[in-house]
């Protein structure tokens, strides 16, 4: 990756951005000659790769971190699950503070979201606010690690144990964070990430669905793939040695298996192109949580200079953070507003975000479904994150120049702000 001179107030300072070198080039060069495109060897290797990170058994990539949501929750809608199987009109928890993927697939579903309000010093759900949300119309727990940081997966765990519960854990804004010593993502029954160039690694698009049960993983495929009944993989035929043998549904005894359809699926495939990128980024992970840890750190000591208007994230000693961002909220008697202090810095070449929907609930997408949806208690936090939360980057593209810029000019807002 050529790296521009940094000039300041000129150069713009990215939230996110891909870092990368010859070798993610290399590799999708090595794609394109191998002809194949679609899901390939490069496919494989990260999937592998991938396995051996999480030390899971399964893994499938698919074209998006959105995507890896919505087969995660479609999976869980198949009848091989009996009593289990999610159907129209169960309940799953989730928060308002929250992406918007992270809570469509149920809504899409039929199921009926039960939102939850989220803690302000971790922009997490509020599990102390779980179990009283807990009806028997509950199978199901859907909630992300709010830019990296775990929620308390221990008291989340123990609920769904005792209820019987299926955990998805929205890992996409987290990978290779832990909490207490074990990643992120191999506490629930499914777990799933985002390799947009914003997450903490790239394929440019893309995604993946992780989980240790062989039932759960062969309802992905299906879902994943067009809703077929065939688990073979592209590009390979009858690996059950029985392609013209089956008999499903009211299909004639011998139908291809290979179009046989057992789901109401999709297609949410990636390409090999897309895979051969990851294989050489998964290598750098380790080096890009270091350095996303490090901006943090800078950041954070930074702004504890100025915590009187300022709320910052409370430190947890179970957890590891691979952080997706620098998240602050902007304190009720600050001298000025979220806004004013987000527009000072975009005028000021200095990139920042809200906390994606803020509360999801105010938006007019969910405006349009109250009838369809459970509120538990009022969104007060829900509603300080819409009007006061911004988060600003620590990519690992963001060097020690850019973020003495940042800081600098943070001061001198807040400098002619106070006077």
């Amino acid at each position: 990756m050529k790296k521009t001179k940094f000039i300041p107030g000129e150069t713009y300072v990215p939230v996110s951005g891909k870092v990368y070198d010859e070798e993610e080039v290399n590799n999708a060069i090595a794609a394109a000659r191998d002809g194949w495109w679609t899901e390939g060897r490069w496919t494989k290797q990260f999937e592998s790769d991938f396995k051996k990170f999480f030390g899971v058994r399964y893994v499938s990539l698919v074209n998006s971190g959105s995507s890896a949501n919505l087969v995660a929750l479609a999976s869980l809608t198949s009848n091989v699950f009996g009593k289990r199987q999610l159907k129209p009109g169960d309940e799953y928890i989730t928060t308002a503070v929250a992406f918007p993927t992270t809570v469509n697939p149920g809504v899409q579903h039929g199921l009926k979201p039960v939102f939850i309000d989220a803690r302000l010093d971790t922009l997490n759900i509020d599990v102390s606010k779980i179990e009283k949300a807990i009806t028997e119309k509950t199978k199901l727990i859907m909630v992300a690690h709010t830019l990296g940081k775990p929620y308390d997966l221990d008291k989340i765990m123990n609920l769904a144990k005792k209820y019987n519960l299926w955990v998805i854990e929205d890992s996409c804004d987290a990978l290779g964070s832990k909490y207490k010593g074990k990643l992120v993502g191999t506490y629930g029954d499914i777990a799933t990430f985002s390799f947009y160039p914003a997450h903490q690694i790239t394929m440019g698009e893309g995604g993946a669905v992780i989980t240790n049960n062989v039932l759960i993983n062969k309802s992905i495929r299906q879902f994943r793939d067009w809703g077929r009944d065939c688990w073979c993989d592209t590009g390979a035929d009858n690996t059950c040695n029985a392609r013209f043998h089956w008999k499903l549904g009211e299909l004639p005894f011998g139908y291809d298996h290979k179009y046989t359809y057992s789901q109401i699926g999709y297609n949410l495939k990636l390409t090999d192109f897309q895979a051969s990128i990851g294989v050489a980024q998964l290598k750098k992970l380790p080096y890009f949580i270091k350095k996303r840890q490090e901006n943090y750190r800078n950041l954070y000591k930074f702004f504890k200079n100025y915590e009187k208007y300022f709320i910052l994230m409370k430190a947890d000693k179970n957890e590891y953070v691979s952080y997706f961002g620098f998240p602050a909220i902007v304190k009720a008697n600050a001298p000025f507003t979220r806004n004013e202090f987000t527009k000072y810095l975009e005028d000021n070449k200095i990139g920042t975000r809200n906390i994606f929907s803020g509360n999801i609930l105010r938006h007019p997408a969910y405006l349009k479904i109250k009838d369809k949806i459970k509120v538990i208690g009022e969104m007060k936090n829900a509603d300080i994150v819409l009007n006061s939360a911004f988060w600003i980057g620590v990519y690992p593209g963001i060097d020690g120049e850019m973020l003495n810029y940042v800081k600098k000019a943070i001061r001198k807002f807040i400098d002619r702000s106070v006077l």
